[in-house]
């Protein structure tokens, strides 16, 4: 980070906390794939600063109102969104340090209760205030009042259609929103804030325990599709699953909706990463479709 850059985002952050803040030591963040991240630390002070192309801002912005929402709701602990903006060109977003630290097996438990607690938060419609990203995809948000309408139109559709504009010629993919429609028909969820791309990369523990989540994808929809997508990567450790269901069962009916609402993440790796992706939504496209 270049010392123009680096003086403009303590002067943000002065103006934001209404405290000078200057950097002692500046810590270069790994893990993700889509931003550059630093910690900036001072005197008993540490913020974490995401970068991007200056055209890449609207992500920073969706992220900043997915925070906002969650840490309004109190249910679950967030990074404080501080300020996103651009600077010496660059897009950046301002968030609290979080002070990560290796969980316990109780720490899992509470994230399953918090989580279930977040579901909890609940709106008359599926969809959210604004379209928003999914990785660096842009995720649609059109509110609807059917749950099976809002999957298959803005999500399953969407992916869909970006994979045949970037040459993807997914077998049986036709068949996939009919199959859909069928699995859908009789669900009828409750309306669910959500987390929205809720894996392991993207929840943590502080010092303290204390159960967090980041980098969201917010929405109001099935909370299945929370819990379907922790399971996508190797899954939670069981004490997650067992703090959940304390608080939230799942229906019996869960594990038939799963590998659905799995394939638009799978759809969205495809779209972004293509090779081996590629297959394996064809594979679980044809799971699918044995299931309707």
């Amino acid at each position: 980070m270049d010392d123009a850059l680096l003086r403009g985002l303590e002067q943000r952050i002065s103006e934001a906390s209404g405290e000078r803040f200057e950097s002692a030591r500046i810590e270069g963040c790994s893990g993700g794939c889509i931003h550059r991240a630093y910690l900036l630390c001072g005197s008993g002070r540490s913020y974490f600063v995401k970068l991007n192309q200056r055209k890449q801002l609207k992500l920073f912005e969706t992220e900043f109102a997915s925070l906002q929402v969650l840490s309004r709701a109190g249910r679950i602990r967030v990074p404080e969104p501080i300020r996103y903006g651009v600077q010496d060109d660059q897009a950046y977003l301002l968030l609290e340090d979080l002070h990560l630290a290796k969980p316990s097996g109780g720490d899992w438990h509470a994230m399953g209760q918090d989580l279930a607690d977040l579901h909890a938060v609940s709106n008359e419609r599926f969809g959210w205030h604004q379209d928003n990203y999914i990785g660096a995809t842009v995720q649609f948000n059109t509110w609807h009042t059917s749950w099976a309408a809002f999957f298959i139109h803005q999500r399953l559709e969407p992916q869909l259609q970006l994979a045949q504009k970037q040459g993807h010629r997914i077998a049986r993919s036709g068949e996939l929103v009919q199959a859909a429609e069928a699995i859908l028909k009789n669900h009828t969820p409750q309306s669910s804030l959500l987390h929205g791309d809720l894996w392991s990369g993207n929840v943590g523990f502080n010092q303290l325990g204390i159960p967090v989540i980041f980098d969201p994808a917010s929405y109001y929809g099935d909370r299945e599709t929370d819990l379907a997508f922790s399971e996508f990567f190797g899954g939670f450790p069981p004490a997650f699953y067992d703090g959940y269901a304390t608080r939230l069962p799942l229906p019996k009916s869960y594990p038939k909706r799963k590998d659905l609402y799995n394939l638009y993440h799978l759809l969205n790796h495809a779209n972004l990463f293509g090779g081996n992706y590629v297959m394996e939504t064809e594979a679980m496209i044809g799971k699918i479709l044995t299931q309707a």
